[in-house]
């Protein structure tokens, strides 16, 4: 009987990324709004940093993860100055597909929170597939 590899993944694993907000993360710079805060796509882009920083020590060689579904809610305007946390758990494994909990914090406020869903990839296969010409 051959024994199956240990899934190089398991619930529980956690990371956390900031960012202190400038001009070229307000909403007004990324398209998002005309306000000069943090802009949704920017806080989106934290809280995939922070999934992706979750899985990096454990990554298998030549693979990767893509994120496939987001769900956040923007709770709270952040402004120019401020620095927001990122905070990332990884809630559930399922075959490749990863679930993870995430929360966007500035101080004690919540910014943001929602789930982050990735899947494992073998990174070269998914490039070379993107890359074909339909």
């Amino acid at each position: 009987m051959q024994e199956q590899p240990e899934p190089p993944f398991a619930a529980g694993l956690t990371a956390r990324v900031e960012l202190t907000v400038t001009d070229a993360d307000t909403a007004q710079a990324v398209g998002s709004g005309d306000v000069p805060v943090l802009g949704t796509p920017r806080v989106l882009a934290l809280a995939e940093a922070a999934t992706v920083a979750a899985t990096a020590i454990r990554m298998p060689t030549g693979s990767t993860t893509v994120g496939v579904r987001v769900e956040l809610e923007h709770r709270a305007a952040t402004p120019i100055g401020r620095t927001v946390v990122a905070a990332a758990r990884l809630a559930k494994v399922d075959g490749r597909r990863l679930l993870f909990e995430v929360t966007v914090t500035d101080g004690d406020e919540i910014v943001a929170e929602g789930r982050v869903e990735r899947v494992l990839v073998e990174r070269q296969r998914f490039v070379e597939r993107a890359s074909r010409v339909p």
